[in-house]
C-alpha cells in the first residue's frame, strides 16, 4: 500500500508540475519553446524561474500534506500567487513591456522575472499548511 501510495503521489505531482507549465506558457504571447531554439536567454532564465518555483511550491505542498487532495488544493492555491506575482511585476515596470523585453531577449529582465518567481515562491510556501 505504501508503494501505491508513492507512486501516485509521483504521478499527481509530475502531471501539477507539467499543468503549472502548460498554464505559464499559455500566459505568454509568444511560444517560449520557439523562443529556446532560437536561444533567447531571457525566456530561457524565465521559463527556468517558473519551473523552479512551481516546483517549490508544489514540494512544499507535497511535503506538508498527507492528503493528495490537500496537496493538490495548496499547490493551486500557490500557483494562483505566482500567476498574480507576474502580473503585479508586469503592472509596476511602467516603462516597459515583460513579454515583449523577454521577446527581444533581454537577459535583465528575464534574471529579474526568474528571481520575482522564486521569490515568490519561497514566500508563498511558506505560508502552506
Amino acid at each position: 500500500m505504501v508503494v501505491l501510495n508513492i507512486v501516485v503521489s509521483v504521478v499527481v505531482i509530475i502531471l501539477l508540475q507539467l499543468l503549472g507549465m502548460v498554464i505559464f506558457h499559455w500566459m505568454t504571447p509568444f511560444n517560449d519553446m520557439e523562443e529556446l531554439k532560437k536561444g533567447n536567454v531571457a525566456v530561457g532564465l524565465a521559463l527556468g524561474g517558473k519551473f523552479l518555483a512551481t516546483a517549490i511550491i508544489l514540494g512544499v505542498a507535497a511535503f506538508t500534506n498527507t492528503s493528495i487532495w490537500f496537496m493538490m488544493l495548496w499547490f493551486a492555491i500557490g500557483y494562483v500567487c505566482l500567476i498574480a506575482a507576474y502580473w503585479i511585476f508586469e503592472l509596476v515596470t511602467l516603462g516597459f513591456n515583460v513579454s515583449k523585453e523577454l521577446e527581444k531577449g533581454n537577459v535583465a529582465v528575464g534574471i529579474m522575472l526568474c528571481l520575482v518567481f522564486i521569490g515568490s515562491a519561497f514566500a508563498v510556501s511558506s505560508l502552506i499548511i
